[in-house]
């Protein structure tokens, strides 16, 4: 039997970015994955929105995406872009980037933190008692190499095996939701003619045609007349949509991928079954508008992999794993309502067109576009800590400070996953010695404005604690009242 600490059932980007969390943390992780290759024969998604670029930029790696792809205002809301550039960030900007580059990106970088990826294999089932869970992990049909059904063994199992996810069905999690309205087919292909390029209202949905990277071939999106179901649609269903959509449909052959989705909005009731957890597609599926779906999964590891870290190095008690569930579970229902919205208003009746056309105008004004741009590109995550400064349960802005060691920013200084409380008042106070093995401190100055998305200027901490995902768990303006009480919840009970 292969023991790891934690096994992660799904290597795409929010089981890549679980795996590097926890292996940042020093967690013995594994991950099994259908594909004998992290190759996708097409992306689904295709950018990254402002705050997970801010997270990566916490781990230091964002510029090995912003290098690949194009940096853009990628935030749509009702067919109308939503640009952030006078957000108060680093990057007030989306990426356009496809899903394949992503997972390529993060698959390199898991490799060189160590992970272990079980290719060609899934897990079949598990059982979990009171000290861990075996894993019957499997080969898949697809892989050549012989390989018998074995076990592994790990204090927990994630699942992050998608929208059909065996873990969370044999978890006995239930899966509520909106059964779907609409399908849409995807396809990389080759055309005869000349396409539409750009994307179009038509019918009861949206249809957009764009060039590839390698000149030839073409990405083309449309929506489906009826709705179907089913991952294996042929190319006449293809030339069917195109046809409805565009008049013609412009020669399209040699097609290298082509697959369905929908809008099935459905979301897990809870993200934890004692020692099985689920992140990503496996616990909330949604219409693709905005673009969200990928984000909100890498933002789902960042959040639970401190934590699962934690727990199995024994520094924090277990229920420390309840607060995924409280912090997380409101986002994606947040996500699934707004999506919902964004197709309905895609209907192709005259009154939903006059709907999308008011709604349309109504986003171009600053408070709502505002208000929707901060939501989409998830830079308004607001955790309920309860009562105190306004920064209290919000990202961390990334400051310019000065330290002893020279200037640095903020999100440097998260860059090793761990809990930081940066000290801006007198050098030297705010004794955390009981928690020094597990939390960094940091003197340092800061005289510019501290300014948040919708929250405006805010009245500068004297100290803030801030959690390896980069939220604010204290801040004060000098005293220390609560800090003790915060480093003990967090991250776990004061060491004699």
């Amino acid at each position: 039997m292969t023991k790891h600490a934690v096994v992660i059932a799904g290597g795409g980007p929010t089981g890549l970015m679980l795996a590097a969390e926890l292996a940042l943390a020093g967690v013995d992780v594994a991950i099994v994955e259908r594909r004998e290759s992290q190759a996708l024969a097409g992306s689904r998604a295709g950018g990254l929105h402002s705050r997970t670029i801010e997270v990566l930029d916490q781990r230091g790696v964002a510029e090995r995406f912003l290098s690949q792809g194009k940096v853009t205002q990628v935030g749509a809301f009702a067919m109308v872009a939503l640009d952030i550039s006078d957000f108060p960030t680093r990057h007030n900007y989306g990426l356009a980037l496809w899903q394949e580059h992503i997972e390529r990106i993060l698959a390199a970088w898991v490799e060189e933190l160590s992970v272990p990826i079980y290719r060609g294999r899934e897990v079949t089932g598990f059982a979990q008692d009171e000290t861990g869970v075996d894993v019957e992990v499997s080969a898949c049909e697809t892989t050549a190499e012989s390989f018998e059904r074995t076990s592994f063994r790990a204090a927990y199992l994630v699942g992050c095996d998608g929208g059909r996810s065996l873990i969370r069905k044999r978890a006995g999690i239930d899966f509520p939701g909106w059964d779907p309205s609409t399908s849409y087919l995807i396809a990389e292909v080759e055309m005869t003619g000349e396409p539409a390029f750009g994307l179009r209202h038509v019918g009861r949905g949206v249809h957009g045609i764009g060039r590839l990277e390698d000149g030839k071939r073409v990405r083309v999106v449309s929506s489906e007349q009826q709705v179907r179901q089913g991952d294996e649609p042929t190319i006449d269903d293809l030339r069917e949509a195109l046809v409805a959509a565009y008049g013609s449909d412009f020669g399209v052959h040699n097609v290298t991928y082509l697959s369905r989705f929908t809008d099935t909005t459905r979301q897990a009731a809870r993200y934890r079954e004692r020692r099985v957890l689920l992140a990503g597609d496996a616990a909330h599926v949604h219409s693709p508008s905005g673009g969200q779906g990928l984000n909100i999964g890498v933002q789902d590891a960042v959040n639970l992999g401190w934590k699962l870290a934690q727990v199995v190095r024994g520094t924090a008690l277990e229920n420390l794993l309840d607060t995924y569930h409280a912090e997380r579970h409101p986002i994606a229902a947040r996500v699934l309502k707004n999506t919902m919205a964004q197709t309905a208003l895609n209907r192709g009746d005259d009154r939903t067109q006059a709907l999308r056309e008011i709604l349309s105008e109504l986003v171009k004004f600053d408070e709502p576009r505002k208000r929707y741009a901060a939501m989409i590109s998830g830079l308004d995550v607001h955790y309920d800590f309860g009562e105190g400064h306004p920064l209290l349960g919000r990202r961390m802005p990334d400051l310019d400070l000065v330290t002893e060691s020279g200037p640095r920013r903020v999100f440097t200084l998260l860059h090793a996953a761990r809990p930081l409380l940066l000290n801006l008042g007198e050098p030297g106070a705010l004794d955390i010695a009981p928690w020094a093995d597990r939390v960094q401190r940091i003197d340092a100055r800061y005289t510019g404005l501290w300014e948040l998305p919708l929250l405006g200027v805010v009245e500068p901490p004297a100290a803030v604690l801030i959690r390896p995902d980069g939220y604010v768990a204290w801040a004060s303006d000098g005293a220390a009242q609560g800090l003790h009480e915060a480093l003990s919840t967090w991250f776990g009970p004061a060491q004699a």
